[in-house]
């Protein structure tokens, strides 16, 4: 059985004062190899912890996270995670960074060597596989962590905002170049970010959670991430569908935030 299967996921943080906090309630889907989903909605709505429990890094309250069969117990290399943060280790250089997940498997150079500079090449590294990380910009760094992941060649990419700390046009070019890698290894993502715009251009499949206790308030099937392919994304944002579906999810995410601020305002 491939696909992942998130099957009623919930998830509570017991507190030091006596208190809990529901972060996630009876979450369930089923996404397809090859699909490639984002996932919108305000802040406190879980979005990051069914990320972590995806990835290995957290385990659920109740319910579980089944991959191609098999239950998820932990970090595996199956699902590889892209962060907000490069996270790469600065005393190596891009090349060194990037193969460094088939090293650490036991591969020789031999092995690892064409698929990591074909990586370096698809990113736009090829010319700058011998610098340091910290010598390049945001934007770079980011392809080197991707870049990274997809060396491990895992089953399920996870990104936390991954583009979030770039600026518009770098941004916009990532954005191009994650649609480009779905397309070209055929893998399946996941995507958060706070970005209506970038969740409506990268989602073929949307998610709009609700908050605390957070769920799927909304899905939504999209065809600009297939139109975005190769195009340009400016063009993408002019299509017949895009502007509305913006504006729609735009006032769902408004409305969720103000029933937040007057639950607060309740409180004090």
């Amino acid at each position: 059985m491939s696909g992942l299967s998130i099957e009623n996921i919930s998830m509570r943080f017991d507190l030091p004062n006596g208190t809990a906090v529901q972060a996630l309630q009876d979450v369930s889907l089923l996404l397809n190899k090859g699909e490639l989903m984002s996932v919108l909605g305000p802040s406190g709505c879980g979005k990051t912890t069914l990320l972590n429990i995806v990835a290995g890094f957290l385990a659920p309250t109740s319910g579980q996270v089944v991959l191609n069969g098999h239950a998820v117990t932990g970090p595996d290399a199956e699902r590889g995670m892209v962060f907000q943060q490069g996270a790469l280790f600065e005393w190596m250089d891009v090349r060194e960074n990037v193969s460094f997940g088939p090293r650490m498997g036991g591969q020789t150079e031999a092995q690892w060597g064409a698929q990591v500079d074909h990586l370096l090449d698809v990113t736009g590294l090829g010319d700058f596989k011998d610098k340091a990380t910290y010598e390049l910009s945001g934007g770079m760094q980011q392809r080197v962590a991707l870049a990274r992941c997809l060396a491990n060649d895992p089953d399920v990419i996870l990104m936390d905002e991954p583009l979030g700390a770039l600026d518009a046009l770098t941004r916009e070019k990532m954005q191009g170049l994650v649609l480009k890698l779905w397309k070209e290894t055929g893998k399946t993502i996941i995507l958060i970010t706070h970005s209506v715009e970038e969740a409506i251009l990268l989602g073929e499949r949307l998610l709009v959670m609700a908050p605390r206790p957070g769920r799927i308030h909304e899905e939504y099937r999209l065809p600009f991430a297939e139109m975005g392919v190769g195009g340009d994304l400016r063009e993408v944002k002019t299509a017949p569908g895009y502007a509305e579906t913006r504006e729609e999810i735009l006032e769902m995410i408004w409305n969720m935030e103000e029933e937040i601020m007057g639950r607060t305002e309740d409180m004090q």
